[in-house]
């Protein structure tokens, strides 16, 4: 099987982590949690976001709480954003929605980490590749998208 792309990027970086194959396709966020034997708190997101025509920022989230749009505007400093559309994230990602990972990217694009990423020991992140994820501890995760801003996203 092929090694998915995040994994590559990870390697490349030096930074232990491990892929999860699910035996069958995931069609939730909960069937993903109890797939991998996480719970959904250690599962994390990676959303794309437009914040100008060309410019784009990709946020970690843990679990499925919603992140407040008030106070992601504000840290970004634009009065509207947009979530990116299924092409902007292709074209800027790499990856299909569903997929994306922080790493291997097509394009460079500012990153924010949801604190709450942080208070797991373990997380699994996208891996570039549809029912397939890599699990990671959230310090190296960290450590590998230096500089990063970790942000409170949640009111």
């Amino acid at each position: 099987m092929n090694q998915p792309p995040v994994s590559i990027a990870l390697e490349k970086l030096n930074i232990p982590h491990q892929i999860f194959r699910h035996e069958t396709p995931v069609d939730s966020f909960e069937k993903a949690a109890s797939d991998r034997g996480q719970r959904p708190s250690q599962i994390v997101r990676t959303i794309l976001f437009r914040v100008t025509e060309d410019e784009f920022a990709l946020v970690l989230v843990a679990g499925a709480g919603q992140i407040s749009w008030k106070i992601l505007r504000k840290l970004l400093g634009r009065s509207r954003i947009t979530m990116a559309t299924e092409e902007e994230v292709l074209a800027v990602t790499g990856y299909r929605i569903g997929t994306v990972g922080p790493f291997g990217l097509a394009k460079p694009v500012r990153m924010l980490i949801e604190a709450s990423v942080l208070k797991e020991e373990e997380v699994s992140i996208g891996s570039g590749m549809r029912d397939t994820a890599v699990i990671i501890k959230s310090a190296d995760l960290k450590k590998a998208l230096e500089p990063v801003d970790v942000v409170e996203l949640f009111e």
